[in-house]
């Protein structure tokens, strides 16, 4: 009997330049893999003789991933922006180059840098792959902010929820991507702002990202956060301040039961219930965290 290997779907596209572009990046992101200067200007002439041009992006997303998902992606990230593929593909990623973003010393980082190292810090986290790609994209609403604002980004989110959605789009990429980016895209700043003294504030974020039925995806989100934080200058290595203090908060709030609120008699409005459970866990969380002002919070 002859056996017969299945057709490969790629078919021609195996030699694609588009497709063996995307192969060398990826492989920088492997043991001691680098892209030599020559390579690098023979990469960047296929770019700019349109080798991307006719290649569906769903198709680069494989070897982009494997490249996400290596020990240090911001290696293929840095080739694929210094051969022009990058504003190729994720031109809203590219853009972020040049933007810069408040910092502490120094003043201020420059974006499209700093999402690299975010990427990276996520890496060292073991973070999965979705979580990678909500690290990439999370900040792509502030390459456009008004210049006389800068370095604060007003309204960037609503700038980069569509953004966050046609990236997605672009690469086919499951639900789950595309929900976890835009979570951190919501909250990443509300979790950076968390204090002992807004437990109120805190326990509202809690339910707001579903922290008690979703822990897993909470958990992402911390990692995230931690790696937001450490991707600055002089952070490396630290642990999260947020933290600890979230976890703390989410522990209190997880030894509130609806059933045992106490309710006027015959009062069974799934409102009430729903404001008087959110009005416990403030207080579990304010003697968690030993605060006395939850109920002065501005929201969060």
């Amino acid at each position: 009997m002859n056996f017969q290997l299945p057709r490969n779907p790629l078919g021609p596209l195996l030699t694609h330049p588009g497709l063996n572009l995307m192969r060398i990046a990826a492989g920088a992101t492997l043991g001691d893999g680098e892209v030599d200067l020559e390579t690098l200007a023979l990469m960047r002439r296929q770019v700019g003789e349109a080798a991307l041009e006719d290649l569906d992006p769903a198709l680069l997303w494989p070897e982009f991933a494997r490249g996400l998902m290596g020990a240090q992606p911001s290696r293929m990230l840095w080739v694929l922006r210094e051969c022009g593929a990058l504003r190729r593909m994720l031109p809203e990623v590219d853009a972020l180059f040049g933007m810069p973003q408040s910092a502490d010393d120094p003043p201020t980082v420059d974006i499209g840098e700093h999402q690299f190292r975010v990427v990276d810090e996520v890496a060292r986290s073991q973070g999965g792959l979705p979580l990678r790609f909500a690290a990439l994209v999370f900040n792509v609403g502030k390459f456009d902010s008004p210049p006389e604002h800068l370095p604060a980004h007003y309204r960037h989110m609503e700038r980069a929820l569509p953004r966050i959605q046609q990236i997605c789009a672009r690469f086919r990429l499951p639900d789950a991507y595309q929900a976890l980016a835009i979570l951190a895209m919501l909250e990443l700043e509300r979790v950076h702002r968390a204090a002992e003294m807004r437990a109120g504030s805190i326990a509202a974020l809690l339910e707001r990202v579903d922290a008690l039925g979703q822990p897993h995806r909470f958990a992402d989100l911390l990692t995230l956060c931690a790696a937001d934080y450490r991707a600055y200058p002089g952070r490396g290595g630290r642990s999260y301040p947020k933290e600890r203090l979230l976890l703390t908060a989410l522990e209190a709030c997880r030894q509130v039961r609806a059933e045992d609120l106490a309710l006027p008699d015959g009062d069974e409005d799934p409102q009430a219930r729903a404001e008087g459970l959110q009005e416990a866990r403030a207080l579990a969380v304010a003697r968690a965290l030993r605060s006395a002002r939850w109920g002065e919070d501005e929201p969060a």
